[in-house]
């Protein structure tokens, strides 16, 4: 450091000083830090190709991200105390120097004891389900309307590379591969668990195929029957409030597209025997779900992060591992997988961008300035975690032993 670095980090308090000296532990890449009294600091290699900045309003900020890692980092984006002009590129300079900044990403061991049992708290039980769900996809529907594409699909999109394509013709390409996979044929019967708001059955109807529909978010339902109707294929699609353990009857094929992840850990056998019972035999699933390297599972497992806590309370996503292991355990044999987490980081880029476009009528909406950041922060570290390869998006298709 030079003397003008070491005088600002002096005059730091005691828990910005302690952070400024874990950012000297930077390896890969480089970070520039601005102060809140406007001095420079340059972490890393500052001849490296891939940096970022980080510009502190508030000292306070430091002491958080050490206590609660990226929840901390999250709460003080929130708040105002910190800021960058490239959100994505911060959280992948982060995500690139993960082993050298482990309390910085991960925070302080009563932090991590705490979130871990706020997480334990909201279990997926029939109740807990409802809570949890409507904690996310019940805020509002013009809010999602003002940001999703006209199919109002809110999971990956398929772009296959071509990055050219409209949003909502990569989302029709994402469905169109799904009923080609199964080999959906008109007059066949298809269960479909977490519908959302009616893409896939829209679709897949138009196609001469029956979809029965369940999700447990009635502003989801609301949206997926008027669209059903609108379209003249209510003979077609049948829709309805109806938790997936309660489902009964055999289908042709069974379709659930990133709805795994708000399954929980602890009811994925319930979930996949659920899928297996409901399958004629022989019959196959397609099941679309958000993953977490196995590398990484260990430890994602013990603690709880950002999107757990402020995004998607009780949600848990496997590794592609223990996904095909368990469910093959329920007699569902692994048959092929697809992965294009590439195209996710381009999804919530899409996302984002349309976020910023609308953010007046979303503040019009009631939204406040606290939450679009949490949002912006929400989009931004799942796009670095797709684009560093630390979660994937992959097709599992599953057929009934």
């Amino acid at each position: 450091m030079n003397s003008t670095v070491s005088t600002a980090a002096l005059s730091a308090p005691a828990g910005a000083r302690l952070f400024l000296a874990m950012l000297s532990h930077i390896r890969h890449g480089h970070l520039e830090l601005i102060t809140p009294c406007n001095t420079r600091m340059v972490f890393g290699d500052a001849h490296a190709p891939s940096g970022a900045t980080l510009k502190l309003h508030d000292w306070r900020a430091c002491q958080r991200i050490l206590r609660a890692g990226d929840i901390g980092f999250a709460e003080a984006y929130a708040a105002g105390w910190a800021d960058t002009p490239d959100l994505t590129a911060l959280l992948r300079l982060a995500l690139r120097n993960e082993a050298s900044l482990e309390q910085l990403m991960f925070g302080g061991a009563l932090a991590r004891c705490w979130y871990r049992l706020l997480h334990w708290l909201r279990p997926n039980t029939r109740q807990g389900s409802q809570r949890n769900i409507h904690a996310h996809y019940d805020i509002g529907n013009d809010f999602y309307r003002l940001w999703l594409d006209p199919s109002w699909t809110y999971s990956s999109a398929l772009f296959d590379g071509d990055y050219s394509l409209p949003l909502q013709t990569a989302q029709q390409r994402k469905y169109q591969r799904i009923i080609d996979t199964l080999q959906l044929r008109p007059g066949q019967r298809v269960l479909e668990i977490g519908c959302g708001w009616g893409g896939f059955a829209e679709q897949a109807a138009l196609q001469g195929i029956h979809v029965h529909g369940v999700t447990i978010s009635p502003s989801q339902l609301e949206v997926a029957q008027r669209r059903v109707q609108a379209r003249g294929l209510t003979e077609l699609v049948q829709l309805e409030l109806c938790d997936y353990r309660d489902l009964q009857g055999e289908y042709d094929a069974v379709v659930s597209i990133e709805m795994f992840e708000a399954v929980g850990e602890q009811y994925w056998p319930q979930f996949f025997r659920t899928v297996q019972a409901r399958l004629k035999p022989g019959a196959q699933a397609l099941v679309q779900s958000i993953t977490i390297g196995e590398q990484y599972f260990p430890r994602y497992r013990s603690s709880a992060d950002f999107i757990q806590q402020y995004i998607f309370p009780g949600g848990m996503l496997p590794s592609v591992e223990r996904f095909e292991r368990l469910a093959g355990r329920c007699g569902l044999r692994p048959v092929e997988r697809h992965a294009f987490g590439r195209d996710y980081a381009e999804t919530l880029r899409r996302w984002d961008a349309q976020c910023r476009q609308h953010q007046h009528q979303i503040a019009g909406l009631g939204f406040d300035e606290h939450f679009m950041r949490i949002w912006e922060m929400y989009f931004a570290y799942c796009e670095a975690a797709f684009d560093e390869g630390r979660t994937d998006v992959v097709q599992f298709l599953l057929q009934k032993a």
